[in-house]
């Protein structure tokens, strides 16, 4: 197909798919993936010089509370009608502009979440005649021409700027999408200071290129006072130059400020997390650096991600019927990191099918199912109940799905249609629309896991000791100070009745259900008895003795 080349999904799940040297998704030129090129590409490959920077703590403290949604700007909501690529991959209108985002900000503030992360918003310049495949790929804003200049089609820079101001008076940091690997070939447009990057479009050249992106990276720190970065394709950087881009950033971030929700004089949080999409050994190798030489301080938890879904869903390759001890499992991928390490979870995001999807095309319930919205109630909760920062993609929150789509289509037809895994999840945005009883009662509940969230830090950033991972029954205690959680998912059909001793919870005390104040469980001659219906989660807070 003309400008579009996808990886196909091979094996059986995501360990299998990295055992055989590939991975659980799909990526083209449409944008975001896992696409071409190696560490750094070609050219001068002399390192730039090795320093030992640390995570900062206090960036590190703070990260643990993200709850950040991530839009995809061109198909998400059209506030502007005069302006939009028109055009795109995925189902969308592909008319999606910064004033639709600046229109949804009271509908992200008010679903508890404290951060948005937008796609590439920077110019994506045409090349005279080129085919309407490259049309598309513009409108993703992944290959930009001009990282200084926001893309007409989505607005200007006063229109970034007051976004930026709204969200922060919302009390939301905004984070932009870094393109820092590749660019479009042909039309890349010098940096103010006459830098531009160097060798191939795709990878570009390190260290030859640094200059150029240092500059990109702290450019909008210092114009519009964003939060930080989502890194795209980071493992196309090396590590060396993730030590001074990340160096470079914390440095932009302590030179301004703004005013924040509570009226208070704040700096940037200088946040950065990147996209490998990969295992742990690469995300490791190429992303978190060695405890000696930090690169990144943050990554997307993708191995996590695949355990969630192939234990409460399908993964893309329609693999699943994974027990609870999947998900424990998950939690142990986080050895192979080193200790500065800050993995981020997500559970969808514009290259993934969509976990609505997921069900379907594994069989197990369709969107009028009450399994469908259960389903998606367990997976939010295990997500909710994770230590370190967590990524929502929007719609997600409402079960959204695409219509007539279920099983992988073909690739060789699938991308005009807009239905090929990496990109059909770039539907139309439906926050301002009216909700069925289902779509708001799922997103009533995920308000209730921020919520829940937002005051919990054993939640947020807590010790987890895991209790139980067997079978139907999933068990970890969260411990941050005095603060005390137990979080019990039953990952089954089936009614399960969770047995804990005294000693197991670190109480002899009545525990109460967060999100049901009435219901409490008492320990019985040192035991709690835990009822949980069919894929039910359950919080609970302990009071130690």
């Amino acid at each position: 197909m003309p400008n579009i080349q996808h990886k196909k999904l091979i094996g059986k799940s995501f360990v299998a798919l990295l055992v055989a040297g590939s991975l659980a998704a799909c990526n083209s030129s449409s944008g975001g993936g896992n696409g071409g090129g190696g560490n750094g590409g070609g050219g001068d490959q002399t390192p730039l010089p090795q320093i030992n920077y640390a995570c900062q703590t206090e960036t590190m403290a703070s990260s643990n509370q993200l709850r950040i949604y991530q839009i995809m700007v061109e198909s998400f909501v059209d506030g502007d009608p005069t302006i939009g690529h028109g055009t795109g991959y995925g189902t969308s209108h592909h008319d999606g502009d910064l004033q639709g985002i600046i229109d949804s900000l009271d509908y992200i503030q008010d679903l508890g979440m404290n951060a948005i992360w937008l796609t590439p918003i920077f110019e994506s310049e045409a090349i005279k005649g080129q085919d309407h495949w490259a049309d598309r790929l513009d409108a993703t804003g992944y290959f930009a021409t001009d990282y200084f200049k926001i893309d007409p089609n989505f607005g200007d820079l006063e229109t970034a700027r007051t976004l930026v101001n709204e969200a922060h008076k919302r009390g939301l940091y905004v984070f932009f999408d870094g393109v820092f690997g590749h660019h479009k070939e042909g039309l890349i447009k010098p940096s103010p200071s006459g830098q531009l990057p160097s060798g191939p479009s795709n990878p570009v050249s390190y260290p030859a290129s640094y200059e150029f992106y240092q500059e990109v990276a702290t450019y909008w720190i210092k114009e519009l006072k964003i939060d930080g970065w989502r890194l795209d394709q980071a493992y196309q950087v090396p590590t060396d130059a993730w030590s001074h881009l990340r160096k470079a950033v914390d440095e932009a971030s302590q030179s301004v400020t703004y005013t924040d929700s509570n009226g208070n004089e704040v700096n940037p949080l200088g946040y950065m997390v990147a996209e490998i999409w990969d295992g742990e050994q690469k995300i490791a190798e190429t992303g978190y650096g060695s405890s000696n030489s930090p690169a990144l301080c943050s990554a997307f938890d993708f191995p996590m991600r695949y355990r969630i879904v192939e234990t409460l869903a399908v993964n893309e390759n329609s693999s699943g019927n994974r027990g609870a001890d999947w998900l424990d499992n998950g939690f142990q991928t986080h050895s192979a990191y080193p200790a500065h390490a800050k993995p981020n979870l997500m559970i969808g995001n514009h290259d993934l099918v969509r976990f609505g999807d997921l069900l379907q095309r594994g069989g197990i319930a369709d969107v009028n199912d009450a399994e469908y919205w259960l389903r998606h109630k367990a997976a939010f909760a295990f997500q909710a109940a994770y230590t370190g920062p967590i990524t929502l993609y929007y719609g997600d929150e409402i079960g959204d799905q695409v219509d007539d789509f279920a099983k992988k289509e073909d690739n060789n037809t699938c991308a005009e249609r807009g239905v090929c895994d990496d990109h059909v999840a770039r539907s139309s945005a439906k926050v301002h629309d009216t909700l069925n009883a289902n779509q708001t009662d799922l997103k009533t509940y995920v308000t209730a896991l921020m919520a829940l969230r937002a005051k919990h830090p054993a939640l947020y950033q807590g010790e987890r000791k895991n209790l139980k991972a067997s079978g139907g029954q999933y068990v970890d205690l969260k411990t941050s100070g005095d603060n005390v959680v137990l979080f019990a998912l039953n990952t089954s059909e089936s009614t399960q009745k969770i047995t804990l001793s005294a000693a197991d919870v670190g109480s002899t005390k009545a525990i109460t259900d967060l999100l049901n104040d009435d219901l409490s469980v008492t320990p019985n001659q040192g035991k709690y008895e835990i009822a949980l219906e069919p894929l039910e989660a359950r919080f609970f807070n302990v009071l130690t003795d």
